[in-house]
C-alpha cells in the first residue's frame, strides 16, 4: 500500500489538507498527518484543532511515497520555514516521487527551485511566487510527479488527481461517483 505524508502546520487550510487525507483513504491509500510544529494538535487557519498522526522529528520519511503541503498563508509561512519540509520537497522531487501542494503551498516549492520550467496553479496572487514556474490557471497541474492546485475550491479535484496517480484514473473516477463529485 502507497504511503503519502500530509504535512500540517499551526495556520493550515483545513478542506485542503483533511479533504485530501479523506480521499487518500477513501482509495486504500495511507494517508498520514505529520505535524511540523513540534506538538500533535495543529490549529488550523479557522481555528479547527486537528490531532496529527505523528510528529516530524519522530516520522521516518524514507517509507513515504510522496508528500502533500495544503495551502492556508499562516500554515505555508510555516512550512516553507521548515527546514525539513522544503529538504524533503527537494529530496523526494528528486527521486521521482510524488510532491504536491495546493493553495499559497506551491510558493514553498517556487522558493526551492522545485517548480523551474514545470507547470504549476496557485491561489491568485501567489503566481509571482512560483519561481521559474510555467504558471496555469486549471484547477489543477501536474508536470511529472509535482501536482499543484489553486484553492480551497478545488481540494476535491487535487485529491482525486492525486488518487489518478498514485493508483490509476479508473479509481479516481470511480471514487468521483461515489462521493458525488462526478455523476
Amino acid at each position: 500500500m502507497k504511503k503519502i505524508g500530509i504535512f500540517l502546520a499551526d495556520g493550515f487550510e483545513e478542506i485542503e489538507g483533511l479533504t485530501v487525507v479523506d480521499i487518500l483513504r477513501r482509495a486504500g491509500l495511507e494517508a498520514v498527518t505529520i505535524s511540523v510544529m513540534g506538538k500533535k494538535e495543529i490549529v488550523g487557519s479557522h481555528k479547527i484543532c486537528v490531532l496529527a498522526d505523528a510528529l516530524y522529528e519522530d516520522t521516518d520519511l524514507s517509507g513515504l511515497d510522496g508528500v502533500v503541503l495544503p495551502g492556508g498563508l499562516e500554515g505555508t509561512t510555516n512550512l516553507g520555514k521548515h527546514e525539513g519540509v522544503c529538504g524533503t520537497a527537494r529530496a523526494f522531487t528528486e527521486e521521482g516521487k510524488l510532491v504536491a501542494a495546493i493553495c499559497a503551498a506551491p510558493s514553498v516549492l517556487g522558493q526551492e527551485g522545485i517548480l523551474k520550467g514545470r507547470k504549476a496553479a496557485c491561489y491568485p496572487g501567489f503566481e509571482g511566487k512560483l519561481e521559474g514556474a510555467d504558471v496555469v490557471y486549471e484547477e489543477v497541474a501536474e508536470d511529472g510527479n509535482v501536482i499543484t492546485s489553486r484553492g480551497m475550491g478545488t481540494a476535491i479535484p487535487f485529491s482525486l488527481r492525486l488518487v489518478a496517480y498514485l493508483l490509476d484514473e479508473k479509481t479516481a473516477e470511480e471514487l468521483a461517483e461515489k462521493i458525488v463529485f462526478r455523476q
